[in-house]
C-alpha cells in the first residue's frame, strides 16, 4: 500500500475543484473508452518476446484526447502530466509507480493515429455515444483551430525536418508545427470534429470536414455568424 503523503488531497484543507478537474471527470464519464479502444486494438503494436511492452492503448488515447482538447505538443503533453495531478489521474498515472510515457511514445501513437486515420472513427463512436444518451448536436458549430508547436530542429530518420509539419505566421509571430481545426457544438461546447493539418492550412480548406451537415449557423474566428445550407456549403 502506497504511504500517503502532504501532497495527498485529504491533506490540503482548502483545496478547491478547478475547471480543468471538472471537465477531465466530465470526459472519464461519458467517452465510451472500451469502444474506442476496441477500434484501435487492431492497428496497436502486439508484445514482442522479452522486449518492453507497448504502453496501454486506453492510456495513450487518453493522453492523445489531452493534447486536442489543451493544444499540446508530443514534448508538451509529457511536461504537462508531469506538473498536472488531474491530467494524471485522467490517464492513470501514479508517479510513485511509474513515470510518465515519453515524447517519442506520444509521438508514435499520434502518427499511428494519423496513419489510420482512426481519429474520424474514434469521433463517430464519440457522436453516437452522445446522441444514444440524448446529448444531441444542436444547429451551430464553431469552427476554430489551434497552432500545435513542434521543436524546428527535430530531426527525423532521413535528416529532416517533419515533413508533416510547416511554418505559419500568426500576427507577428511565426510558429512551426501542426494545426489542429476542432468544430465545436455552439451549445453543449463539445467537440465533435477534429483535423489536424500542417500549421499553414486555413480552416476555410478543411471546412467540410469540420461540419456535422445540420448546422444553421457557423461561428469561426474574427467572422459574423453566417446561415449555412445543410449540405454545409456557406450562404451568406
Amino acid at each position: 500500500m502506497r504511504q500517503r503523503s502532504l501532497a495527498d488531497e485529504n491533506f490540503e484543507r482548502f483545496r478547491k475543484t478547478t475547471r480543468k478537474e471538472r471537465f477531465l471527470s466530465e470526459m472519464n464519464t461519458i467517452i465510451p473508452w472500451g469502444e474506442l479502444v476496441a477500434a484501435i486494438e487492431p492497428y496497436y503494436p502486439k508484445p514482442e518476446g522479452a522486449g518492453r511492452r507497448p504502453v496501454g492503448i486506453e492510456r495513450m488515447l487518453r493522453i492523445h484526447f489531452l493534447q486536442h482538447w489543451f493544444s499540446l505538443s508530443d514534448p508538451g503533453a509529457e511536461e504537462a502530466l508531469y506538473d498536472s495531478r488531474a491530467m494524471r489521474r485522467f490517464v492513470g498515472i501514479d508517479l510513485g509507480e511509474e513515470g510518465v510515457p515519453d515524447e517519442t511514445t506520444i509521438y508514435e501513437f499520434r502518427h499511428l493515429m494519423e496513419r489510420y486515420n482512426l481519429g474520424d472513427e474514434l469521433f463517430r463512436l464519440v457522436n453516437e455515444y452522445l446522441v444514444e444518451n440524448g446529448m444531441k448536436l444542436s444547429r451551430g458549430t464553431i469552427v476554430d483551430a489551434t497552432i500545435i508547436n513542434a521543436p524546428s530542429s527535430t530531426k527525423n530518420r532521413n535528416k529532416q525536418r517533419d515533413p508533416e509539419m510547416h511554418q505559419t505566421k500568426k500576427g507577428n509571430q511565426w510558429y512551426f508545427g501542426m494545426k489542429a481545426h476542432i468544430g465545436v457544438d455552439s451549445h453543449s461546447k463539445l467537440i465533435h470534429s477534429v483535423v489536424a493539418t500542417a500549421a499553414n492550412v486555413h480552416d476555410s480548406q478543411v471546412l467540410g470536414d469540420l461540419l456535422h451537415g445540420e448546422e444553421t449557423r457557423l461561428w469561426g474566428d474574427s467572422e459574423k455568424p453566417r446561415r449555412v445550407w445543410r449540405r454545409g456549403w456557406l450562404a451568406r
